[in-house]
């Protein structure tokens, strides 16, 4: 599988930002899909994941209420719809298919694909 994401710019504090990961040679529907993000100078972060067959989704507690992951399984997508940023939401995200338990979706290990990450960039 690979994976392809995008969507990814300059925004200023508190716009929103919608990014999209698309695949090819699978079917993302068949997979969990993450998204990690990594900011300058620290480690890879969980923000959230989409589980298989309709189980939900789970997220980091940063961004939970403001962030949602979303499929669109006619188009092999998947998106982070991403409200209210904040400085401290400028990172390269990642989107990432694999099948990890609900409960190991936030382990980066537990997934197979990474697509090449886009760069989010929110201003004060």
């Amino acid at each position: 599988v690979q994976l392809q994401a995008s969507g990814g710019g300059l925004v200023q504090a508190g716009d929103s930002l919608r990014l999209s990961c698309a695949g090819s040679g699978g079917r993302l529907s068949t997979y969990v899909m993450g998204w990690f993000r990594q900011a300058p100078g620290k480690e890879r972060e969980f923000v959230g994941a989409i589980m298989r067959w309709g189980a939900g989704e789970r997220y980091a507690e940063s961004v939970k209420g403001r962030f949602s992951i979303s499929r669109d399984n006619a188009k092999n997508t998947v998106y982070l719809q991403m409200h209210s940023l904040t400085p401290e939401d400028t990172a390269v995200y990642h989107c990432a298919a694999g099948t990890p338990a609900f409960s190991a979706a936030a382990v980066p290990r537990m997934y197979n694909y990474w697509g090449q990450g886009t760069l989010v960039t929110v201003s004060s």
